[in-house]
């Protein structure tokens, strides 16, 4: 059960408009849990899905990690492996700038995951990335210790606690 359910970012739009950024749609859902919250975690891995798992094997404590993979669809960054992990080291979700694989058990487990497709081809092991620094895509700035809020209607994200 995700405890993270009892929100809908709609609802959140209409009640903090001016506080808020708004993500451009362009993410499919991918894990069992429709919506999750939590404050930011960010990497930055483009071709490298290294600081991916570098993170997923840290405590999450219901929090979200975002991921820019650069928006490149020819890898995958995440697949069943590292979502189990995330769902044992209590993530709430990902968003992910880029691909996903294993959707099939990633839609089993109790964990957020908003990525941009399907790409069954894994990383190269090339490049450590960077580990929270701010990112940027959908429009939207990603910052270290922000919140963030998705459901199937979008993704925002405030710079405090909206709940």
């Amino acid at each position: 059960m995700n405890p993270t359910a009892d929100f809908k970012v709609a609802d959140l739009c209409d009640e903090h408009a001016d506080n808020i950024a708004v993500a451009e749609p362009l993410f499919r859902d991918f894990g069992g849990a429709a919506r999750f919250r939590g404050a930011i975690t960010t990497v930055r891995g483009v071709g490298d899905n290294s600081p991916v798992k570098a993170m997923l094997a840290t405590e999450g404590s219901g929090g979200v990690l975002v991921v820019d993979g650069g928006g490149l669809l020819n890898f995958s960054l995440l697949g069943d492996k590292l979502g189990l992990q995330a769902v044992k080291n209590h993530w709430a979700g990902l968003v992910i700038y880029g691909c996903v694989r294993d959707t099939g058990m990633l839609a089993t487990l109790d964990v957020g995951v908003k990525a941009l497709a399907a790409y069954p081809v894994k990383t190269e092991k090339k490049d450590p990335g960077q580990i929270n620094v701010a990112v940027r895509f959908a429009g939207v700035d990603f910052i270290p210790g922000h919140y963030l809020y998705a459901d199937p209607d979008g993704i925002i994200v405030s710079a405090k606690k909206l709940d």
